[in-house]
């Protein structure tokens, strides 16, 4: 993946870029030190890593502000951090660049359940704004499955999503008002803890932005009640095509399940060798589960049945208890630790629509054939949200960049099916390049102007996203 070229006259001015942070920002919110730095070199796209000029931690909004304008003033790079789970390479810097990390703003500020919203710091991380609420018997819905670690800033910076997104949406469908800080120091209020904010929907031009825009440092959330109740079925197929085929037909009968997800025969042996939940040996399986009423439950899972019974099922297995439950969702729950037993993989995240899985499906698993590198598949089948996991050797030469040329054939394939490059990952790096393959240069040369209103001098995260190329005359 390439970056640009560092810019000389940026690296010859860190002593005094360092000295003006410091005095901007309270001393122990910038770091400047190589050794300590080199923490902030990547992202959980691990194969990519620099090290920045400087990172700064700010505890509150006025001093991100205050670092946003100092930067703004000097010329110098940002790139806006918050957790660093991005499996994209959204928040990998550059060596003239300054990392703004939001670890240290985690707060809850406000909790309304009367107007069912939360107000939370955007460095607080996803899983805890649920452990705010639920005693209260409330919850966040979006469900990363890196929520225990990810922050809510790189949430609305990439729209993510989850198991549960099927019934209750992403991001953007539980965003409900961002605070925001510009290049230029500028701190702005967009949506609030209301139905919908007057004029131009900027909150939805802010939510998967990636960080080219802005810096996100409060966001006002919807929170939901608990359900009465929930229960997972887990069925087991021959083939990937079949369950992809099954998950179809679920969605096309009208059917909401709060979720559908699926693993194949590499995840599956892989989750069983690592936490042995008692999967059924076949190829493919699914977990579907339904909440609400036991009435609506039970009504949910009789059509699901039917459904599965159509398509031969090795096995049909509904939880009765809640360690059942527990243990049909615990490989799930462990897939992409459980993966790193077979190798080295890059986590691709390609959408696209339900009717197309079975035929995806198929085209991957050729495709795993011709490139000669093994393939899991584990994703959120019910919105067709694709994470093939390609698995490679990144000590042996050539074997990252093959791996690579595969993933793109993959994210191609999804194009084509008639989806897109990315569900909740984002673009980063990772599928920088692939941009036009989905869109027209007019339809860069758009979202390009936007950033141009926001991000004048393209100094935020401007590595990432447009193809360098298409970026270049704008960065210059």
């Amino acid at each position: 993946m390439d970056m640009p070229v560092p810019s000389t006259t940026v690296l010859a001015q860190k002593t005094r870029i360092v000295k003006a942070l410091r005095k901007a920002l309270p001393r122990d919110a910038v770091i400047d030190d190589p050794a300590e730095t080199r923490a902030y070199e990547c992202d959980a796209l691990s194969a990519y890593r620099c090290a920045p000029l400087a990172v700064v931690l700010p505890r509150t909004t006025a001093e991100v502000a205050a670092a946003l304008k100092l930067c703004h003033e000097m010329g110098v790079p940002l790139v806006p951090r918050g957790a660093g789970t991005s499996l994209a390479g959204g928040s990998m810097p550059s060596a003239d660049a300054v990392v703004l990390g939001l670890a240290r703003m985690n707060r809850v500020l406000e909790v309304d359940f009367d107007n069912r919203f939360i107000r939370v710091e955007a460095g607080r991380t996803n899983l805890s704004v649920t452990g705010a609420i639920e005693a209260q018997g409330w919850f966040y819905a979006p469900d990363p499955s890196s929520q225990l670690a990810c922050a809510i800033a790189g949430n609305i910076g990439m729209n993510s999503g989850g198991a549960h997104c099927l019934k209750y949406g992403v991001t953007t469908n539980n965003l409900m008002g961002v605070t925001l800080v510009t290049m230029q120091g500028e701190v702005v209020e967009i949506g609030g803890p209301y139905c919908d904010a007057g004029g131009l929907d900027l909150l939805g031009v802010i939510c998967g932005s990636e960080g080219q825009l802005g810096v996100v440092t409060e966001a006002t959330l919807r929170i939901l009640r608990q359900p009465e109740g929930a229960r997972p079925v887990l069925i087991g197929y021959a083939s990937n095509e079949v369950a992809g085929a099954c998950v179809a037909d679920i969605i096309r009968a009208g059917i909401l399940p709060v979720a559908i997800e699926f693993m194949d025969r590499p995840c599956i042996e892989a989750t069983e060798a690592f936490c042995h939940a008692g999967y059924p040996d076949c190829e493919a399986l699914l977990i579907v589960e339904c909440e609400g009423s036991a009435a609506e439950i039970a009504e949910q899972l009789g059509l699901i049945r039917q459904i599965a019974a159509r398509h031969n099922p090795v096995e049909f297995r509904e939880a009765q208890s809640a360690d059942e439950a527990k243990r049909i969702w615990l490989g799930r729950k462990s897939a992409f630790g459980a993966m790193g037993q077979k190798g080295d993989y890059m986590c691709l995240d390609g959408t696209i629509p339900v009717s197309a899985l079975p035929d995806v499906l198929r085209r991957i698993g050729e495709i795993s054939q011709e490139f000669g590198l093994e393939v899991g598949n584990v994703f959120h089948a019910g919105d067709g949200n694709m994470h093939p996991l390609i698995i490679y050797n990144a000590n042996e030469p050539g074997q990252q960049e093959l791996c690579e040329r595969m993933g793109a054939e993959i994210l191609k394939l999804c194009v084509e099916a008639g989806g897109c490059l990315t569900g909740e990952h984002g673009v980063g790096l990772e599928k920088r390049d692939l941009m036009e393959v989905q869109f027209a240069p007019e339809d860069l040369e758009a979202q390009m102007r936007v950033k141009d209103v926001f991000d004048p001098q393209w100094l935020l995260n401007a590595a990432k996203v447009f193809p360098l190329h298409v970026s270049a005359a704008r960065r210059g």
